[in-house]
């Protein structure tokens, strides 16, 4: 079966709805603790969301240089897909396995919501389930998500087709050309501000329209 972790540091939230979304998928869960440098031999990373060592310095500054993300930054060089969810992707950013950066909501609000994504882009690992220019519910609750980058840096995720989803029906944080999630160059790391692991069920989210990031994956890691 494939195997894909779930780290967990100080002031992670979400890990166990992350795990509970990759055994919907029908993979297993393999908890990992930030403090030990051992993915235990998985097969694709989670790093779910939360206030990792309580959003100290900058959200995901410290998280960066856990132990365990040194395994993942190397593990990510080889092609090893990961997910950053909402912490998770500030995590990604500040250890440069993604570009850009996610500071402050424009309103300086925290925002708590289902929201409206488009899915821009359906050729990364996490994604590939989805049609391009589909429309998903998802849950999203984040008072630092707006997410911001240089011109030049926005231009090339742009032309690059590395903006992954985008906001739609309006945009709650003022994230620059309304991007909610976008990818590494060779489209294995991806990072999106909003929750999927909080839509794999109609029953308890907004919709299942989440659960796909986490089939895609499945799909990816037997035919890399």
């Amino acid at each position: 079966m494939t195997k894909i972790g779930v780290i967990t540091f100080p002031g992670t939230l979400d890990d166990a709805d992350a795990a509970r979304a990759v055994s919907s998928a029908g993979a297993d869960a393999v908890a990992l603790w930030h403090a030990d440098a051992d993915l235990r031999g998985v097969d694709a990373v989670v790093v779910p969301g939360g206030f990792s060592y309580g959003d100290y310095l900058r959200c995901g500054a410290i998280a960066r240089f856990a132990p365990v993300m040194g395994e993942v930054i190397a593990g990510a060089s080889k092609g090893m897909p990961v997910l950053g969810i909402c912490n998770g992707f500030q995590i990604l950013c500040e250890a440069g396995l993604l570009p850009g950066a996610l500071l402050r909501n424009a309103k300086l609000h925290f925002v708590c919501r289902d929201q409206w994504l488009r899915v821009d882009n359906t050729e990364t690992a996490w994604t590939s389930r989805f049609d391009r220019d589909a429309e998903i519910l998802v849950p999203l609750k984040n008072i630092d998500g707006r997410y911001i980058a240089d011109k030049s840096t926005v231009d090339r995720l742009e032309g690059e087709g590395r903006v992954v989803f985008r906001y739609v029906h309006g945009n709650p944080n003022g994230s620059v050309n309304d991007i909610a999630g976008v990818c590494s160059a060779n489209g294995r790391v991806v990072g999106l501000m909003p929750h999927p692991e909080h839509a794999i069920a109609t029953l308890t989210g907004p919709s299942d329209d989440g659960l796909d990031l986490f089939r895609s994956v499945l799909d990816a890691v037997v035919n890399p």
